[in-house]
Parts: C-alpha cells; sequence; structure tokens
C-alpha cells in the first residue's frame, strides 16, 4: 500500500473518532437538558 492510502486511512479514523465524540456530546446534552427540567419541575413544585 502506498503512502496516500495510509494517510487516506488515518484521515477517515480520525473524521470516524471525531464524529463519534460529537454524537457523545450530543447524547450527553440531551441528558443534560432532561435532567435540569425535572430539577426546574421540581422547583416549581416546592415553591406552591
Amino acid at each position: 500500500m502506498s503512502a496516500i492510502t495510509y494517510l487516506f486511512i488515518a484521515n477517515c479514523a480520525v473524521w470516524l473518532g471525531v464524529a463519534g465524540y460529537l454524537i457523545f456530546l450530543a447524547s450527553k446534552s440531551c441528558g443534560l437538558e432532561k435532567r435540569m427540567q425535572q430539577l426546574e419541575l421540581l422547583g416549581d413544585e416546592n415553591d406552591r
């Protein structure tokens, strides 16, 4: 295999890693938003 082939494979691996990390961050963000809504609802119930 030539150097260009290795470079292409490495480039694909890096971009797959970046995409996976972004998906991971998006899922964590979604979970945090849900948790924040739960806490806001609990706070509203305690104010009554």
